[in-house]
């Protein structure tokens, strides 16, 4: 059963550009309802990446992020180098 879905003419342009150069590198002609199929598969199989493509950035921080993880630093008095965060992490 075949469904119409709209896009908009940049979408169709890249779509059509991709499909251009499966036929250049590939020699074979695909028709856009064989590579929306192929592209919809690929991202149902790695779907965790196209969901956090759908998230929110959060970098940067906004100005009151940046306020709150400042407000929730604390000084232990205790100066710390490098030996001291290796025995800690390492043993």
């Amino acid at each position: 059963m075949a469904t119409a879905v709209e896009i908009d003419d940049e979408a169709k342009s890249r779509l059509e550009e991709l499909q251009a150069e499966i036929r250049l590198r590939t020699g074979r002609t695909v028709t856009q309802q064989d590579l929306l199929s192929r592209l919809i598969d690929d991202a149902y199989n790695s779907r965790a990446e196209v969901v956090d493509s759908f998230r929110e950035s959060a970098v940067p921080l906004t100005v009151a992020e940046k306020e709150a993880m400042q407000r929730g630093r604390i000084s232990s008095g205790v100066e710390t180098d490098e030996d001291d965060v290796d025995e800690t992490i390492y043993g």
